[in-house]
């Protein structure tokens, strides 16, 4: 039997070992910093902001789910939680009321003004300030290509978003 595996070089090891290592950090160093000051954790931190920059502050729950990451159950637990914090309401989707949307409620779009500025700044701490404009155009594109095959579906909320 031959090993046909495709075996990472020792530079390809490297890269990949890193992106492993700020993956498993990155969100960890959020999440603390979110907890510590907003008392709200990274994932629901994302359902909000998420939200706040939708048309009509709402998202099709599945769809809200692929973009924080999350599965359906993690985030309906969520949204729970933030429903009875009175950040969030659902509601059937118009036009097609199989479909439950999350809608960012006026005090819900309050608190993420509040909590936003401290995430901006633990944002640019660990990421924008430490790479240079060059650097983070890179950061840009690689990141674009890596959604484009592990998740062609957040970015393309991602493009939305833009427009």
């Amino acid at each position: 039997m031959s090993d046909d595996t495709p075996w990472l070089s020792a530079d390809e090891l490297q890269a990949w070992l890193h992106l492993a290592g700020v993956l498993t950090a990155l969100p960890a160093t959020i999440d603390a910093q979110l907890k510590r000051d907003a008392c709200v954790n990274f994932f629901e931190y994302s359902i909000l902001s998420g939200l706040s920059v939708r048309p009509g502050r709402a998202m099709q729950m599945a769809v809200l789910a692929q973009l924080a990451n999350g599965s359906q159950s993690r985030l309906s637990h969520a949204v729970s939680r933030l429903e009875k914090a009175g950040w969030v309401e659902r509601r059937h989707c118009p036009g097609d009321t199989r479909a439950v949307e999350a809608v960012l409620t006026d005090a819900g779009m309050a608190r993420v003004a509040q909590i936003a500025p401290a995430h901006v700044r633990e944002v640019r701490r660990t990421v924008v300030d430490v790479l240079t404009a060059e650097e983070l155009d890179q950061l840009r594109g690689a990141c674009r290509k890596l959604l484009a095959v592990t998740a062609p579906e957040v970015l393309e909320t991602f493009d939305e978003n833009r427009r």
